[in-house]
C-alpha cells in the first residue's frame, strides 16, 4: 500500500510564523485544527495498533507521533485549500471507489486495518487520507495536461502547496513542534532552534 506514505511526497517548504492558538494544534489560514482532532487521530492510531501484530513494524511513538499527526492534518488542509482554489473536487463515489480498490489491494478489511496501522493513518482519517490522494491525482493529470513533463509533476505539486501555505499562514503549536521550512517537516522544539524558553520568574 505504497500510496498510504504519498501524502509526504506533496509535503514542501511551508511557512511558519506568529504564535499558536492555544486552543488549537496548528492553523492554515482561518482554519483551526483542533487539539482534540489530533488526540482523537493520536489515540485511534494507538488504539487500533492492539488489533495486529506490530511486532515487525517500524511504528511513531511519543512525540513523533504527536507531530506525524499534526502533519498529517495540516497537509491535507493544504491540500484542500489548493483542490478548492483550482476548483478540483473529491466526490464520495470517488473516494468510496478508491477505498474499495485499496482494501482489494490489501487483501480485505484485515489487511486495510494491518496496512493503516503500519503507515501511521488512523481508521476513522482514512477517507481523509484518500480525498488527499484523489486531490494529488487529479493535480498531476492537470499539470500533465498543462504540458509538465512526468518527472516534474511532484516538484509542480509541492510549489502549489508551498504557494497556499505562503498564502493561508501556517501555525504549529509549540506543544507539537515547529514547522521548519528548509525540510519542510514539524521538528521538535529543541531541535528548531527558533523557540527559546524564558527563564524570568
Amino acid at each position: 500500500m505504497k500510496k498510504v506514505v504519498s501524502i509526504a511526497a506533496v509535503s514542501a517548504a511551508l511557512l511558519l510564523t506568529g504564535c499558536s492558538q492555544v486552543s488549537s494544534a496548528a492553523t492554515v489560514g482561518s482554519i483551526k485544527i483542533s487539539q482534540s482532532t489530533v488526540q482523537s487521530s493520536i489515540d485511534a492510531v494507538m488504539n487500533e495498533r492492539s488489533e495486529v501484530d506490530t511486532s515487525q513494524m517500524q511504528l511513531e511513538s511519543g512525540e513523533n507521533l504527536n507531530r506525524g499527526q499534526v502533519r498529517f492534518h495540516v497537509l491535507s488542509e493544504l491540500l484542500n485549500e489548493v483542490a478548492a482554489k483550482l476548483k478540483i473536487t473529491v466526490s464520495k463515489a470517488e473516494i468510496d471507489t478508491r477505498r474499495a480498490s485499496i482494501i482489494q489491494q490489501v487483501g480485505g478489511d484485515a489487511g486495510l486495518v494491518t496496512a493503516l496501522v503500519g503507515a501511521g493513518i488512523a481508521a476513522k482519517d482514512f477517507d481523509l487520507y484518500l480525498q488527499s490522494v484523489i486531490i494529488s491525482d487529479k493535480l498531476s493529470q492537470a499539470l500533465e495536461a498543462s504540458g509538465v513533463p512526468a518527472d516534474q509533476v511532484g516538484a509542480a505539486i509541492q510549489k502549489l502547496v508551498v504557494d497556499m501555505a505562503t498564502q493561508n499562514k501556517v501555525v504549529i503549536n509549540p506543544r507539537y513542534g515547529v514547522w521548519d521550512s528548509a525540510t519542510a517537516d514539524v521538528l521538535p522544539v529543541d531541535s528548531a532552534g527558533s523557540a527559546v524558553t524564558p527563564s524570568n520568574k
